[in-house]
């Protein structure tokens, strides 16, 4: 896939900086996230390396003052995408330094809606490596940007998503009343979102439901398998090519929410699915998500469906090197 890139600059401070430079870099950024969302982080991080270079040196430039804000937006929004390409392939110090990046341009633009989705992102990662306080932190901080931005999507994503670490924690309570908020903030949502927030469509929020459901399955009452199925399976069915790996991630959920439901036919057949799904996405985060449909099928050793679920995701997970998650990388 070819992206026009920004030119390069022969001495940054002489280069002239216009909207349609800023429309290239973009549209650049869409077309890797879009990559990123089809085959997955290792699909567009090495290209996103070499444009940022080259992105930085435009601010630099000589940049008209009416395109300002917007060109420290889009140089942010790169730097966004990295963190989480880089996230998506298993490298969290990376990641962090990005996302840092990130919200360093954001704050300068005086974008909050972008500040509040580099929150979000961060605290996806801290949440994938069980860092739950500092993932409930990063939220609530975005929160608070995404109502200075007066944007309501962006406080469902996070809603949602502090939902997901409240279930984490096992507080069904506060996880529902927040589930319960973000589907009205996303239904106050205005039309026309900005490409980082522009996943988040009626199936994403399915899935986050579903999520929140069989975290609580797990951690609080298994009856809330029951309603994560339902979701999980909405997402399933509506997420198109274009979001394969949300639906990889969709369908592991979908199979551990049967797993822990004592389905384990559907499990199996359903998990299968998603391993082969995975093992073609350029993504290791989809890989360590399987650790807990690999815990609920291996709650039944004596049956031939739990234990062909719980090899085959061994073997994945052997095959890719996936050893122990560190959580030194956030004690810094």
């Amino acid at each position: 896939m070819t992206v026009a890139l920004p030119p390069p600059a022969g001495h940054p401070c002489d280069v002239r900086i216009g909207a349609a430079d800023v429309r290239r870099l973009e549209t650049a950024t869409r077309a890797f996230r879009a990559l990123d969302y089809r085959h997955g982080g290792g699909s567009c991080r090495d290209a996103v390396q070499i444009m940022l270079p080259c992105a930085e040196l435009m601010l630099r430039g000589v940049v008209r003052a009416k395109v300002v804000a917007r060109l420290w937006s889009a140089v942010g929004d790169l730097h966004n995408l990295s963190g989480w390409a880089s996230f998506d392939e298993g490298k969290p110090e990376l990641a962090l330094a990005a996302f840092r990046r990130a919200l360093e341009l954001a704050k300068v633009a005086g974008n909050d809606e972008l500040v509040a989705n580099v929150r979000y992102r961060i605290g996806r990662l801290y949440l994938h490596h069980d860092a739950v306080d500092e993932a409930a932190g990063q939220f609530e901080r975005g929160q608070a940007a995404a109502d200075r931005a007066n944007s309501m999507l962006a406080r469902a994503i996070l809603s949602a998503n502090l939902a997901w670490a409240q279930a984490r924690r096992g507080d069904a309570a506060a996880a529902l009343t927040l589930l319960h908020a973000a589907k009205s903030e996303f239904a106050s949502a205005g039309p026309a979102p900005p490409p980082w927030s522009a996943f988040f469509g009626e199936t994403d929020l399915a899935a986050m439901i579903g999520t929140v459901h069989v975290e609580l399955a797990q951690r609080v009452d298994v009856r809330y398998c029951g309603s994560a199925i339902d979701s999980l399976t909405i997402a399933v069915e509506a997420y198109g090519p274009a979001m394969t790996r949300s639906r990889s991630l969709t369908q592991i959920l979908l199979a551990t929410g049967h797993a822990l439901a004592g389905d384990l036919d559907r499990a199996l057949r359903i998990g299968e699915a998603a391993i082969e799904v995975v093992t073609e996405l350029r993504s290791e985060r989809t890989k360590q998500r399987m650790s807990p449909l690999a815990a609920a099928a291996a709650r039944y050793p004596a049956n031939a469906d739990a234990r062909e679920l719980v090899d085959r995701i061994g073997r994945l997970r052997g095959a890719a090197g996936l050893g122990q998650v560190h959580r030194d990388v956030f004690e810094s």
